[in-house]
């Protein structure tokens, strides 16, 4: 009975109310809920799961979390076989007041069924209907008049765009064009090469000949750098040799003028002593008296005393000195005894570039050999420079070597006609000049050179005129190695003429004894000077003429000479003096000037000749060769012209 009436009142809420709330839809779930957990409601799943979870009356929604989506139930069409215990369990219930239940409780949930889905389907058909109405009330959109009319045709224009169109297209023809012909040139190419390649006699012996030559350069490079150092110890071991014995002949000079300067004041002062100054001069002079007498016997009679170099040394030390280098000497040969020739000679080390160059002349350029060798060779060039001294008259000239020689010859058996204009090989010798001779050429002048010797500045100047007459490369580093060089080069003169010249002044009455020692020296420091004089303008042509006008005419000249010239009464021998410092000066200095005109820093040297000029007229001897002399020396310097 209580069923009953839940249902009818059901029944009535839904006939006044279509849509059923959610309070009706959870009682309906409760209701079978309910059904399924009686003691003899045989579940249609068989899952022993699914029993655990129905358990659980705590949680009404348990049954619907754990039933399976729709896509994953299977859909049954027929109605599965029962099995004979259900058969048997349905015939016993069947009459039974649970059995009866059951079945109101079956149709009653197929009723409900279909009652939701006949509202869910009215709903649907609802929704439909409204859109329907709400697309039919929706005004139309205004159509769009499209005006068909075109503007009037020019054909001028037509036609400019038509060319503007056609030029546009030739010019990528054209392009295109040049594309495909450097296509074809490449395949050209390509084709060229791989015939040559195909050609190629033997692989083998090109492998074979690189790996050969990787092998000579690995173990030439080994063993230089293993000498290395004994080179380099050679190579100071005769610089300082040398340097030693400038440094003793230089400090040996220098006493010799202060002793005898000293010598000269205590002796006008009669204030002189026995002491070990009076030995020094005997000495000095004893040393004078056996160049005169060479000079004699080779002829030399009009040399003056003074211009002579003093550089001889004892026979002791000149035996010491020779044999600490003949010790270095031996010990240059025996650097490369346990070397082969082809790793210590410089022309077979050139042979293998050589063959190089010939056989892949491609791969040698790319290598850039000719900035490798220079540093290569530079160990071997320095072992063949350690007894070469380039102050010595009878010094070998750097062509007449035999490493300079072997880089001309492999210079000249690489120019070919496609690289003739552009050979790197020929910056080869000039890089090694600049690098390797040319510094050791900086160190004789800075602590070996004297300017005062004519010999040893003749022979630095024959050497540097070999060096730059050479084409110079375009490397800072190279033009700097040539300007310090001649910056020494004016540095070391700029010392001695502040160092080595010395012209003493003393009273008429004491120089006018022909054979006063006060004149002989005061002599002797002329001509010294005047020797300076004339190495210094040795450098014309070499060096900048700035530098040579202010060291030989304001330093030396205007400062020295020209101070001394007044005091030598008139006569032939100041005549001869004048005469000797005018034929020093180049030429060259008075080419391009006006009439009697001529170089500002020779201003006193001209009033000198002029008033010395006025003197001999004066005394009546115009007619004398000396004066003819004069004259000729004065109008070299006033007026080349004449």
């Amino acid at each position: 009975d209580q069923y009953s009436s839940s249902e009818s009142q059901s029944s009535s809420s839904q006939e006044t109310d279509n849509s059923p709330d959610a309070a009706y839809i959870q009682a309906a779930r409760r209701k079978r809920q309910l059904a399924r957990s009686q003691c003899n409601f045989i579940p249609l799943n068989t899952n022993p799961k699914r029993g655990d979870k129905l358990s659980d009356l705590k949680s009404g929604d348990a049954d619907s979390e754990d039933e399976p989506d729709d896509h994953e139930k299977r859909i049954q069409f027929a109605p599965k076989p029962q099995t004979l215990k259900q058969r048997m369990t349905e015939e016993t219930y069947k009459d039974t007041p649970f059995g009866n239940m059951k079945k109101s409780c079956e149709s009653q949930e197929d009723e409900t069924q279909d009652i939701w889905e006949q509202q869910q389907m009215s709903k649907a058909v609802k929704i439909t209907q409204e859109i329907d109405l709400s697309r039919t009330h929706n005004p139309q959109p205004p159509k769009i008049e499209i005006d068909t009319s075109r503007p009037p045709v020019n054909l001028e224009i037509i036609k400019k765009k038509l060319n503007l169109r056609l030029a546009s297209l030739q010019d990528i023809h054209r392009s295109h064009q040049r594309e495909y012909e450097k296509y074809l040139q490449d395949i050209e190419n390509s084709k060229s090469t791989i015939k040559r390649l195909e050609k190629a006699s033997e692989p083998a012996l090109n492998y074979k000949f690189y790996k050969g030559m990787k092998t000579y350069l690995e173990n030439l490079v080994d063993c230089l750098n293993e000498k290395m150092a004994d080179i380099k110890e050679l190579e100071s071991s005769m610089y300082l040799l040398l340097r030693e014995q400038a440094k003793i002949l230089l400090k040996r000079r220098q006493e010799d003028l202060l002793n005898e300067s000293t010598y000269l004041q205590q002796l006008s002062d009669d204030t002189v002593e026995a002491d070990k100054k009076v030995q020094l001069l005997e000495e000095c002079e004893a040393r004078r008296a056996c160049r005169r007498q060479a000079r004699e016997s080779t002829g030399k009679c009009d040399h003056q005393e003074g211009m002579s170099s003093d550089d001889e040394v004892s026979p002791a030390e000149a035996n010491d000195f020779q044999k600490t280098k003949d010790d270095i000497l031996q010990n240059h040969k025996k650097i490369f005894e346990d070397v082969q020739e082809d790793f210590c000679i410089i022309q077979n080390i050139l042979l293998k570039f050589q063959q190089w160059r010939e056989k892949f002349p491609d791969s040698y350029y790319e290598a850039y050999v000719s900035l490798c060798l220079p540093k290569l060779l530079n160990p071997l060039i320095i072992i063949e420079l350690i007894d070469w001294n380039p102050l010595k008259p009878d010094s070998i000239g750097l062509k007449q070597m035999s490493w300079f020689r072997s880089v001309e010859e492999f210079i000249k058996n690489g120019v070919s006609e496609l690289r003739k204009e552009d050979n790197p090989d020929e910056k080869i010798l000039p890089t090694i000049i600049d690098k390797t001779v040319i510094p050791q050429i900086t160190g004789f002048v800075e602590f070996v050179w004297d300017p005062l010797s004519t010999s040893q500045t003749s022979s630095l100047i024959k050497h540097y005129k070999i060096i730059f007459g050479a084409p110079s490369t375009c490397d800072n580093e190279a033009g700097k190695a040539k300007q310090d060089l001649m910056g020494s080069i004016v540095s070391r003169m700029k010392k001695a003429i502040d160092e080595d010249v010395f012209i003493p002044l003393y009273p008429t009455c004491v120089v006018e004894d022909k054979t006063s020692p006060h004149l002989k020296f005061q002599e002797r420091q002329f001509w010294s000077a005047l020797k300076l004089f004339g190495n210094i303008l040795l450098w014309d042509g070499f060096l900048l003429e700035d530098a040579l006008w202010e060291l030989g005419l304001s330093r030396l000249l205007n400062r020295y000479l020209i101070i001394y010239l007044p005091n030598v009464p008139p006569g032939p021998d100041l005549i001869e003096k004048c005469y000797r410092v005018i034929a020093c000066l180049p030429e060259r200095w008075f080419r391009g000037l006006r009439t009697r005109s001529s170089l500002p820093q020779l201003a006193n040297l001209t009033q000198l000749l002029v008033q010395l000029a006025h003197k001999l007229y004066k005394n009546s001897i115009k007619q004398n060769s000396s004066f003819m002399r004069l004259g000729i020396g004065y109008s070299r310097v006033e007026d080349p012209h004449l």
